[in-house]
């Protein structure tokens, strides 16, 4: 079988034990056994090869990171296969200006919420997880979307539009510069909307420098399985069909060094955590409070409950709008890669 020569890769800015794996050089140095270098996508000088992150349409591609994108592609007909997901809980806020009157969800029915709108994304997964946990948080107090005022601020510009760029000497990618972003935040402050969704361990560090109420954290409440779900949770590992056919020892080595970086996460918890916030551009102390005291749990599987929720998720992404085809989960899981990267795994550690 001839070897592959590069394998393309992307994630989101969040944290993934694909990130953590990148930062100990581990995928690289095993790929290079069989004569395969691994790039990154983000990196290209090519709009179209960037663009893959959304719509994995580069051949011998992986890619870890939102579920959206990864769904979107999918219900377009891409051949892709979902090898691996990882359930994460950060934090998912939603908030009001410091000197609003409203102290919890329940007080939203008849309120404005800001809400951003990407005009020329392939698919707005922005928008989708917002609205997602604004939906799953009105649940939580007999309500639904349709009791709130949802007030669009649409965003021009396109993820694709700049290559990001390495910090020197690590793994982590420097922030973009995109007009026209926050707009709904603007609009929070000015007064324009009594509430907005923001997310993950930027989203606590920006809601106490600006000393935002908090109405609600979606990610640390108990929302009724499976609706759980959303463009973060769980954050999907997908291949393009043509890797597993062509290519399905790379595939194995890939999520095998994947496993791996979680073995070693959960025996250095604080190094991980380091590693962590240099892959979100954040400082630990924002990781730790959006994670909660028990940290980050990286652990990738194809758990029959974490179908079950990207399936819930997808369903309402169809529901919405935000795709026009609806995907089985079921069948876009393939397990083979894992399998094979479990079975070397426990060879190497009997």
């Amino acid at each position: 079988m001839t070897a592959l020569d590069t394998l393309w890769y992307t994630r989101c800015g969040v944290p993934t034990s694909f990130g953590v794996a990148m930062h100990h050089d581990w995928i690289a140095q095993r790929l290079a056994q069989d004569g395969t270098r691994i790039q990154s996508l983000k990196e290209s000088p090519d709009p179209a090869v960037r663009a893959s992150h959304f719509d994995h349409s580069l051949p011998n591609s992986v890619r870890y990171g939102g579920a959206s994108p990864a769904i979107w592609a999918r219900s377009t007909g891409r051949e892709t296969r979902l090898i691996g997901l990882a359930v994460t809980r950060a934090s998912q806020l939603i908030v009001a200006a410091p000197e609003s009157p409203l102290r919890s969800v329940a007080e939203l029915k008849g309120r404005r919420f800001g809400v951003a709108r990407w005009h020329n994304q392939p698919i707005d997964f922005i928008r989708a997880t917002t609205l997602r946990n604004l939906e799953n948080a009105l649940r939580l107090h007999g309500l639904a979307l349709d009791d709130v005022e949802l007030v669009d601020y649409p965003v021009g510009a396109r993820f694709a539009d700049e290559a990001v760029h390495r910090v020197p000497g690590t793994q982590a990618f420097g922030p973009r510069k995109l007009p026209g972003r926050n707009g709904e935040l603007l609009a929070l402050i000015r007064g324009e909307v009594d509430a907005i969704y923001l997310h993950g361990a930027h989203a606590a560090s920006l809601a106490e420098a600006l000393q935002l109420t908090h109405l609600a954290d979606i990610g640390s409440q108990p929302v009724p399985a499976p609706h759980w779900s959303h463009n973060d949770n769980p954050l999907l590992l997908t291949v393009d069909a043509h890797l597993l056919d062509a290519h399905p020892q790379t595939a194995a080595s890939l999520v095998e060094q994947i496993l791996r970086a979680e073995q070693w996460g959960r025996a250095h918890p604080l190094e991980l955590r380091q590693i962590a916030a240099r892959e979100v551009n954040t400082s630990e102390y924002w990781i730790w409070k959006s994670y909660g005291d028990e940290g980050l749990q990286l652990s990738t599987s194809l758990a029959a409950e974490s179908l079950a929720a990207v399936q819930d998720f997808a369903d309402f992404l169809l529901q919405r709008g935000f795709i026009g085809t609806r995907v089985d989960v079921a069948a876009w899981a393939d397990p083979r890669p894992l399998e094979q990267a479990r079975e070397r795994l426990a060879a190497a550690n009997p």
